[in-house]
């Protein structure tokens, strides 16, 4: 069962080590987060699944990883500079800043009711910043809102150096920052997160057949980490609610514990953005409009090699919030069970890929040398597998170890005892999802976890 409150998580993800207010020693600073030991375990698994998913089990993907920081030019001719806005209004009494989309009264401030409230002014989210070492408008550069535009610069660079044809797609990974009017929801809203962007390029005139079919595939991969599809309301947004590049977009909105928001959008986004960046614009029969270009020095185009005329692909764009997609995660594998006698105990019921620590190596007297050098020979023998983080956990109460592994979502605890050392060179394995354990042989353990987590 999710968490009844947003509240259990972020106690958890506190008391656990997954994420912590950043700038705390200082307050805190607002809509910044730091990702902790295992907060980043869990960040790293989920960014591989993705990879993998659009990458490696692909042919018709290329990965980048680009700058964070772009100029000026990029910015003015994906529209960003104009567009990229929220209308603002600030209460006069208590300096409180919200956003007027989001008011249910405009004239009232939802701080502290004041009516003495500005009018609604349009504030560009994007972070501004100097490049070099003279601090000028002529040198001003901004940090990327999105890892996007990035992707789309780099086009013809890829279709150079690699063998890609139509369709194909770019992935990338990557930090944006959006300087947001209101940080709130925990890691929902923030101004510094990570993107998970897909842009796939197509032909004109098949890009509403590839929209449906990257809807069905991000939410196959959803179920596979774990959030099943009946979880998410798709909405297909209205025309007055799209940004300045979509033909048509889909959001994924999952019922986070403040409600149904979004964690990821299919777009499809017509020839707008290499329309955008491309040079000899008039050339190219666009359908998106788009600012005039004078700057560009490249085409980004593809020719057709039976007509050879140039043609300008269609983008279709999967885009999730890293953050997001973990806090929904999170909330999902978010698990209070009933022991009975008044017990219950708090699991992440990760799926396993996912579990920031693969499993821990648990020896059940701490100050018993034997145990402790056995339980630390085998922690390095299962780490060698590759499969992930192996904890070599030495707290000395095995109950105790287990309800801390079930809180941070780990599917094995070994224990060695003195029956290890001493008799059958066995160690004891628990499950966390049913809590059985078993016997294992010492010999045999490196095949047993290799099976769990990979079926091999």
């Amino acid at each position: 069962m999710p968490a009844k409150s947003m509240d259990e998580l972020v106690s958890l993800c506190k008391r656990r080590g997954f994420i912590f207010q950043s700038n705390e020693i200082y307050g805190g600073l607002k809509g910044f987060y730091d990702y902790g030991p295992l907060g980043v375990e869990l960040k790293n698994n989920l960014k591989q699944a993705w990879w993998k998913a659009m990458v490696y089990v692909r042919d018709d993907v290329e990965g980048l990883d680009s700058c964070t920081i772009g100029s000026q030019k990029m910015f003015k001719y994906s529209g960003h500079t104009e567009t990229f806005n929220d209308p603002l209004v600030e209460c006069k009494d208590c300096q409180a800043r919200m956003r007027a989309d989001h008011m249910k009264d405009i004239g009232i401030c939802e701080n502290c009711g004041s009516t003495n409230v500005t009018e609604p002014r349009q504030f560009n989210m994007m972070f501004k910043t100097n490049i070099g070492p003279v601090a000028d408008e002529a040198n001003a550069g901004y940090l990327r809102p999105e890892t996007a535009q990035h992707i789309f610069a780099n086009f013809k660079n890829v279709i150079d150096t690699t063998a890609a044809k139509l369709p194909f797609g770019i992935a990338q990974i990557g930090r944006a920052y959006r300087n947001e009017i209101v940080a709130r929801n925990f890691i929902f809203r923030v101004r510094e997160f990570e993107q998970m962007e897909l842009e796939f390029f197509v032909k004109p005139g098949e890009d509403e057949k590839w929209h449906e079919y990257w809807l069905e595939e991000r939410l196959k991969w959803w179920e596979e980490q774990g959030v099943a599809r009946d979880k998410f309301e798709i909405e297909d947004l209205a025309k007055e609610d799209l940004a300045h590049y979509s033909k048509r977009t889909l959001d994924l909105n999952y019922k986070y514990p403040h409600g149904y928001d979004e964690v990821e959008g299919i777009a499809s986004r017509s020839d707008y953005d290499l329309g955008s960046h491309t040079k000899e614009q008039d050339k190219l029969n666009l359908t998106a409009k788009v600012k005039e270009n004078t700057d560009s020095n490249t085409r980004l185009a593809v020719q057709d090699i039976e007509t050879k005329e140039w043609v300008v692909p269609f983008v279709i764009e999967p885009s999730m919030g890293l953050d997001r997609g973990l806090l929904a995660v999170m909330n999902e594998a978010y698990t209070v069970e009933d022991l009975g006698e008044g017990k219950e105990r708090i699991v992440l019921k990760f799926k396993p890929h996912l579990a920031p620590i693969k499993a821990a190596v648990i020896p059940l007297a701490k100050n018993k040398e034997v145990l402790v050098n056995k339980a630390k020979e085998i922690k390095q023998q299962l780490q060698a597998l590759g499969l992930g983080r192996v904890l070599f956990e030495n707290s000395g109460n095995v109950g105790k170890a287990y309800r801390k592994h079930d809180e941070v979502g780990t599917p094995l605890c070994i224990t060695v005892d003195f029956e290890t050392v001493e008799d059958d060179d066995k160690v004891t394995v628990r499950n966390r999802d049913t809590m059985e354990q078993e016997r294992v042989a010492v010999s045999e353990l490196s095949a047993y976890v290799q099976k769990f987590y990979m079926g091999l």
